[in-house]
Parts: structure tokens; sequence; C-alpha cells
């Protein structure tokens, strides 16, 4: 965004020309009329009294009656990640020790494979759906589905799971309807599970053979064109799960010979290929002719992360390879090697396994001679052809290469062959971890698995972020124990809100995010830690402390807060994770406890005014089936009355929560006598009245009917920022705090343009301790605020009450802005809610506002990490000045302009002198400057990173020959290879 402030401070302008009457008035607004706007005033006369008066002087009878203490944040994060240690111990072992690898492999052993077999199943797909007829199709049936909150409010199977089949293959084959069939052993230690931890969602098994398996079963639906593309062995947690982190160069053929159909199938190989890549590998792609191609120039020589964005990045430009020319592959075998080589060796790739995707249309020769240079005798590099087009002229070339390096080859004729040809080298890397029986559990980072729309995806009904544990399986059969035969993958979800339960809120009310993630870095949310100080601790696991200056948006990134916050990180014991708190230092360090009776306090929780955040965990409903409808006021009345003893409730929250409903009580008779009083709030201007405690509980009253609501989204599940949840306060409650005690904060609401809302904090002060306990305020609206307004504008202190210039007076313009720039109050009605500098000229070097606006920079990383996330300027006013004044030079005429703050608020008075024509310039809008070297410093920076501690490259019981085509080799081809793996045994 264009800065419409000097960067430097301008020299003091002389005072504005404008006649002295007008100081004077503004000077007044302030007074009586503006208390009156505002309601916010909680002591002084009548005149000044306040919708929300009651809890100050409540809170105050309790002052000294309550315990402040500091946030002891070490034992904080202990606790938490003690807390965070027993759930996922509890999702690990739905997995391994309520066995359901151990069922999965027992029932594969048992069963007899038969290609003959005929077996109905619950297709998801298929499931309830009828024919013409009205009968039932094939793999459909009657599935009965019921809503469950649990899953998101959608309809489920509690006792069936259901099967997924993706669109590109057949619901019958033989390998499908086979594993499908073993694989129903796995409903009844599904229901087991969720019948001993009723927290558990989905559980799933994703199967070799591209099925997929989920429970409790509920219905799919494909998108517009009737295709699903979900395919369970591209999600994070199977790839993770199923083979061990690699690094990965693809060679493309881009000669002449690939032109047309071939090319196009080779882009999509590619692009499959890329699928099947996790975060934990590393990789790139080079095309060849006669000379050697990098997809992306920048990187020449290197591997990068394959995490979503680069994966993208080079998907990108596939689009941009043409065909021409001879192809010679042994300059691009060369290259493959020298980059695996020297990569390694740096340590900041997998440092694991390491493969060759060649797509091309055949070979002319085997290339021993460069397989002897780089890869024999250990064979690190696995070699994986992927023979394109239907003719196989030169396909025993490229057979031999992937036998004689423990690779695989396949033949793509179609666009259609794709999917299933490329999956097949999982098979092969995942050959060592099978053999070796390791079950490694694995957790995949927290991500939003956003593939598949519509209710047809497990987890993306609600598009939640979430975390995976999954864990692999094999077949153990006597015939197949050395064979390495992955079976599949088992899992479970957690969503990152069942993470957040177990953070005591009413401790760290204040927490930053990414919006809208699909996987996120530490550094991209505090990325003021310019060092990587605080996040290479975190990734390496470490305990202990850091403190820093910080800026996080608010309001749909529209402002800004300004903290120092103190940081308390430790790991999680028996995860890849660590776990970190921050805390604000002044109101944010310290809380208070109070005591009232438990009788007293259920009296006034019960009340129909009173509301609990949703999102907190005062009682786990989870842990039993008989308490899941319980809600939270209603378990916390049976759990503090004795009547549901192993209830697990956090006693401490609750007993602050039950002081705040004694203490906020007397708000709803107060409320109540405001509303039957006729002379108050004639004209329906206040609607709605609120307060949240420091504990998360919140009082409501209507002044006007549900339907007469100018926002009916206030304080409900759809207002986002309103609301406390699992990850913030409400954004009324943390500006009111972060504002000087006593003033209180006004802004227009981002939903609904058409009312303000105002609100105010309140704070106990006990020498320099000065917790906050709860906010207060309400919701009114624009035209309301606005009338009032203008005529408290014209309002003026003369004895005859006369005002010599006033609002009315065509000469000058009136604003009313808020301490971010945003106007509130303007006679173009259409300009409320606009930053100021689009309706008003900024962009002059001599305007003086910059000493009561200066930028903030806010961004979302630093600019040579991460070029398109830009900086933005955003405007906080600076608390100490109350007032200043200036000249705008607007050729050769002078336009003159006052700005006085409000006292006790966050509102500014601006008076323009409109004599001159002075119009605003072009706000532009410049998100991301095209900047090529900033954007490969991006890409080939590779931050500190903890790697997986399991790695299984290769096993000695590993048969090569299990390559894809060993049956068709020639005799030459195999004497040769059998020469080598004669030689290789005896080494």
């Amino acid at each position: 965004v264009t800065l419409f402030l000097p960067r430097t401070a301008p020299s003091p302008p002389p005072r504005p020309v404008l006649p002295q009457p007008i100081n004077h008035q503004y000077t007044l607004l302030p007074g009586r009329s503006w208390a009156r706007v505002c309601v916010c005033v909680v002591t002084g006369p009548r005149e000044t009294a306040s919708y929300t008066p009651g809890p100050q002087c409540k809170y105050k009878e309790y002052e000294k009656k309550v315990r402040t203490e500091e946030v002891d944040g070490a034992k904080l994060v202990k606790n938490v990640a003690e807390s965070l240690e027993e759930m996922f111990r509890k999702k690990a072992e739905a997995i391994r020790v309520r066995r359901l690898v151990e069922a999965a492999e027992e029932a594969h052993l048992q069963h007899e494979e038969n290609p003959d077999l005929q077996y109905e199943y619950f297709n998801a797909v298929l499931i309830n759906e009828v024919d013409e007829g009205g009968n039932s199709v094939e793999l459909g049936g009657e599935f009965l589905l019921e809503p469950n909150d649990h899953f998101n409010n959608l309809s489920v199977n509690l006792s069936l799971s259901v099967v997924q089949v993706p669109t590109n293959m057949y619901n019958k084959d033989p390998d499908i309807v086979n594993g499908v069939h073993w694989s129903e052993a796995l409903n009844k230690v599904f229901v087991d599970n969720f019948e001993k931890d009723p927290s558990l969602i989905w559980q799933y098994f994703g199967s070799a053979k591209g099925f997929f398996r989920q429970y409790p079963g509920v219905k799919w639906h494909p998108d517009e064109h009737g295709v699903i593309a979900f395919d369970c062995r591209n999600r994070k947690w199977y790839i993770q799960a199923a083979t061990s982190p690699k690094d990965v160069v693809i060679l493309v053929d881009v000669s002449g010979s690939m032109k047309g159909l071939r090319l196009t199938i080779a882009r999509q190989t590619v692009s499959s290929i890329l699928d099947t890549l996790g975060d934990d590998d590393f990789f790139n792609i080079i095309a060849y002719n006669q000379e050697i191609h990098y997809v992306e120039p920048c990187l020449n020589g290197t591997l990068v992360q394959a995490d979503r964005t680069n994966k993208d990045h080079f998907r990108e430009h596939l689009d941009k390879l043409f065909a021409k020319g001879i192809g010679l592959l042994g300059n691009a075998l060369t290259e493959a090697f020298t980059i695996l080589s020297d990569f390694n060796q740096t340590g900041r790739g997998s440092v694991c396994s390491q493969a060759i995707m060649l797509v091309t249309d055949g070979a002319t020769q085997m290339y021993d001679d460069v397989f002897a240079k780089f890869n024999w005798p250990d064979r690190k590099v696995r070699i994986f052809p992927y023979l394109i087009g239907r003719e196989s002229a030169f396909a025993d070339n490229l057979k031999w290469m992937a036998c004689a390096n423990k690779g695989y080859f396949t033949q793509i004729s179609t666009l259609a062959d794709v999917q299933e040809n490329v999956m097949r080298y999982l098979h092969v890397m995942s050959r060592p971890k099978v053999i070796d029986h390791e079950h490694d559990t694995v957790w995949t980072e927290a991500y939003v698995d956003s593939t598949v729309s519509n209710a047809g995806d497990r987890k993306c009904a609600s598009a939640a972020a979430l975390t995976c544990v999954s864990m692999c399986g094999g077949s153990y059969s006597w015939e197949q124990r050395n064979q390495g035969i992955l079976l599949g993958v088992v899992g479970t979800d957690i969503p990152v809100q069942e993470l957040m339960k177990v953070v005591p809120k009413h401790k760290d009310g204040q927490k930053r995010r990414k919006p809208n993630y699909g996987s996120v870095d530490l550094s991209e949310v505090e990325w003021e830690d310019t060092d990587d100080v605080l996040r290479n601790a975190m990734v390496n696991r470490k305990t202990g402390t850091f403190s820093m200056e910080v800026k996080t948006t608010v309001d749909k990134g529209k402002r800004v807060l300004r903290m120092h916050n103190d940081y308390y990180y430790t790991d999680i014991r028996g995860t890849p994770f660590s776990v970190g708190v921050a805390l604000s230092r002044g109101h944010g360090k310290y809380f208070f406890k109070g005591n009232v009776s438990v009788e007293a306090g259920l009296r006034d929780l019960d009340q129909p005014d009173v509301a609990l955040a949703d999102e907190w965990t005062y009682c786990n409903t989870d842990e039993h089936h008989e308490h899941r409808y319980l809600s939270q006021i209603q378990a916390i009345k049976l759990y503090m009355t004795g009547r549901k003893t192993h209830l697990k409730c956090d006693r401490e929250l609750i007993q602050q929560v039950l002081f705040d409903a004694v203490v906020t009580a007397p708000l709803e008779a107060y409320w109540t006598g405001l509303a039957l009083n006729k002379s108050e709030n004639s004209d329906k201007g206040v609607e709605i009245a609120f307060l949240g405690t420091r504990t998360g509980l919140s009082r409501t009253n209507l002044f006007v009917v549900q339907e007469q609501l100018s926002n009916q989204d206030l304080l409900t599940a759809e207002d986002k920022e309103g609301v406390f949840n699992s990850d913030h306060f409400p954004l009324w409650y943390r500006r009111a705090a972060e504002q000087v005690p006593g003033t209180y904060f006004v802004f227009q609401a981002s939903q609904n343009k058409s009312v303000v809302l105002a609100s105010t904090a309140i704070q106990l002060l006990d020498d320099r301790k000065s917790p906050i306990v709860a906010a207060v305020g309400i919701q009114m609206k624009l035209e309301f605020f606005q009338r009032k307004f203008w005529t408290a504008s014209r309002q003026c202190a003369a004895l005859d009450g006369k005002c010599s210039i006033s609002c009315d007076n065509e000469d000058i313009k009136c604003y009313l802005i808020d301490n971010n720039g945003f106007i509130l109050v303007s006679e173009d009605y259409s300009q409320t809610g606009l930053f100021f500098g689009e309706v008003e000229e900024m962009t002059k070097p001599h305007i003086s506002l910059r000493s009561i606006f200066p930028a903030q920079r806010s961004q979302r990383g630093k600019v040579m990490m991460v070029p398109c996330d830009t900086a933005y300027p955003a405007f906080v006013s600076e608390r100490t000045i109350k007032e200043t004044a200036g000249n705008i030079d607007c050729d050769g005429c002078t336009r003159t302009f006052v700005i006085q703050q409000i006292p006790s608020s966050n509102l500014f008075m601006v008076v323009v002198d409109n004599k001159c024509d002075c119009r605003p310039s072009l706000f532009v809008l410049n998100l991301c400057e095209h900047n090529e070297s900033l954007k490969c410093d991006r890409l080939k920076f590779q931050k500190e990173r903890k790697k997986p501690e399991s790695c299984h490259p290769f096993h000695p019981q590993e048969n090569p020959m299990e390559c894809g085509a060993a049956a068709n080799l020639y005799p030459r081809h195999t004497a040769v290879l059998l020469t080598l793996l004669t030689i290789l045994t005896t080494r």
C-alpha cells in the first residue's frame, strides 16, 4: 500500500488560518454531548450515565477480596506439554495398542486371494442411491446415516465404515474386492476404539491398492463433473508413514520424439510424482535434450523442499516445456547423480533415500558406464524409469536400468494409466520398512487438507486445520515375508482445535495465527524473530524462554496491536512437536482469583443472558459418550454438585467463571431497567449491550427485538472476530484491553458497516499489577452514531450558543476517524469505513500528520525470504499527541487542517479547509512487486528443520529382481545384470 505520510517529520507548520471558534468548538466536542453519544463513562453525573456501570462498581466491591497472581510461564507451558503428551499418547494407542495395524496384518494373513471373488460392499459414493426403478444400485444399498455434532454435524454411521475408490479405478477390480473383503475386519476395531476413546474422530485405512476405508461411514459426493479426485496414497499421512524421507531428481525427456501426446503424458506423470512427495522430501526437475534445462533456472544444482508452495511453483513451469532436438540421457543422468551427491553432503536434504525418476520415450543404450561411476557398487540411488507411449523399441534398456539400480520400470501409454503406474514406485520405497517390520508412529505437521470439497472428504467438511497420526502395515505371509509388500496405512485425525482445548485461555488470551493456511512456518507468524532464535529452539525441541516486541494484525489486517511478549517453550515427549505460549507484558502477565459460594455461582451462571465460550473446555464432555450431549454449563453444574465425579473439569477455571457470574449478575437488572425506561434510547439507536470476562463468560441484552437488529451476527458463531474462540479473545475485548485504562475503543464492524461498536476494559489495580478482568460495550446503529455526532458538532461555547462556523459551513469538511485512520463519520456517507488517505490528499511531503499517525510496518515475513508477502504500512495514533495542525499546498492554494483527539477514546476529529480543490492522489494497492532475484532467494533458502528420526533406505533381504521387468529382460541384459549382482554379493 502506498505510504501516504512522509518518512521524515516535517518542520512544525503554522497554526491553521481558521476562525477561532473552531478550536473552542472542537475542544468542547468530547464533553457532555460526546459522552452521551458513546455512553461508555462508568462514573459521573446523570448526563454521562452509561449502559455499562454495573460491572466496574461490582468488581470494585470485591477488589479487596481477590488475589492477584503473576502467571508462571514456565510452569504453564510444562503443564500444557504434559496434557498434550497424554492426548497424543491416546491417539497413538488407537493405532498401535488397540491393534488397527495388527488387525489389518492379521486379516490379510488369514485371507486367501481369489481373482474371481464376488463381494458386495458399501461404496461411499453409491450408498443410498437408487436406479430408475427405485432399487438400490450395485455396491450401494440402504445405509443408515444420522447427524452427529461430534463429526461436524455430518450424517454418519457409528457401526460401519465405508469404502471410497478413486474415480480412475474400477470399483470391482479383483485387487480392490479382495482388499475390501479382508479389511472388513477393521470395522470391529474402529468401533471398539471409538467406544474406549469418544474424543476420536475419523479413523481410516488407506490401501496400497488405492481404496480408502473410513470410519464412521459417511456418504461422499462427487464434484460437478462427477469426479472424486481423492486418492489416499497422495495424502501426507500416507506418504510419510509408507516411505522414508527421500531426495528425488526428476529427469524429463524433451527431445523431438516427445512431441504431442507424449509430452502431455510426461507432464502429467511429473505432476503425479510431485503429488507423492511430502514435506520431508526434497526434489528438482531437469528437462533434457542435447542440453540440460532446469525447469526452474535459478535452482541450478540444488534441491528444494517438497512443500505445497514449491510443488505448485514447479507445476506452473511444466506447461512451458516443449520438445525439440535429440535426447542425450547420459549427460542428464550425470547431472542428476552429481546433484544428489553434492546435496547429500551438505546435510540439508533428507539424508536418507535417494532416487532418480526418468520420464522418457526410450533409451538407445544402458549407460552402465554412468552407473558404474556414480552408483555402483552401493547402489544408493534407485532408478525409476517411466516409458511414455505405446512403442517399446528401446524399452529393454530402461528395464535393465531399473533392475540394476534397485528401482522399478513401468510403461505409461495413456493419460488414464498415469496415476496407478506412478504409484508403483512407492511399493519399492516402502519395502525396507516393511521387511524390517517397522511400525513407526508418524505425525504430520498441522495442515488443512482441502483436496476434496462437499461432505465427501472426511476432513474437509469443516476445512479445519488438523494433524494426523499414522502407521504402515505389511504382508507377512510365509511366501511374502521378505518381499516387503505394503498393505497400506492406518491413521486417525486430531483437529488443531482439540489441541487448543488444553491451553488455559484465562491465562493466555493473546495468540497469533496465519489465517486460511494450509501449512505454516513459525517464522511466518512470529516474523519479528528475524534471527529465528525462537523458531530454531522450538524446531530442535529445546526448553527455554525468549522475549521480543511484536505487532499483530486484527480486524482482517486493518489494525495493529503492539505488544511485548515473553515466550515459554518446551518439547512434547513421544512426538516430534514442541509447544510454546506467549504472555504479553503488563495486564497479560497477571490474573486474579476470587471466591464465591458454589450455590451463588451456579445460580447466577444458569441465566438466560449468560453464555460460555463455545470452544473453551471447562469440562471434557468428549471422554464418555454419556456426556457428549451436555452443554458446558450443564457439565459444570453436575461436576460442582458432585453428581458426576468422573467428569474431567478445570476446577480453577470453573471457580473463576462462577466468580464472574456473581460479580456481573446485577447487569441483567440494570439493562432491564434501561429497556423499560422509555426516556432512555427512545429512538432505539443502541441495540445491544454486552460484556465478556477473562474466563470466557459473556452477558448480552437486546434493546430491540431480534428481527430489528442491524447486525444479527454480533456475538454469534458467524461473527468470527467478535466471540471467544479457541485461538483468540473477541476483537472488542482485545482492543479495549490495549487502550489506556478508563478509555473506550470505538470502531465500525467489518462484517456489517451499518453498526458501530464501542467497548472499554475493566481493570483491577493492585500496586503496579493491573489484570484486565472484563470488557463491556454496546452496538449502535451507524446512522444514530453519526446523527449524534453532527448534533454535538453544532454546539459551541459562546454565551448565546451560536457558532460562527460549524460543520454545516461549506468552507470546511469534518471527519471523525479512529486511531488507525479509518473514517467513522463523513459528510459523504459512502466514505464511511474507508481509509482517510483514500479521500483526502495525504501524499504531499510537507504534511504534518506523521507525528500523530506514525506508520507501523506489518508484514507476513522477511522480504528477502518471502518477496510477495509484502510489508504493509498500518497506521496507529500516537497517544501522547492530542492535537496537530498544518497546511497543504495545492498548486498555489493553501489548504488548512486541524486534528484533535477526542479525550478518553481512540477517535480523532479532523477539520479540513474546503476552499482549495486538492483532489486525492490515486491510491495504489501494490501487493507484490515482481522481483526475480528475491523470488529465487526464497526458493533456494531452507530454514533449519528437524529430520525424522527413522530412516529405511535399503534392506539386505530385498529382491532386486522385483523391478517390474525381470521376466522380460533379453538374455544379454540378464547376463550383464547377473554378473553385476555376483560382484556386489562378493563385496
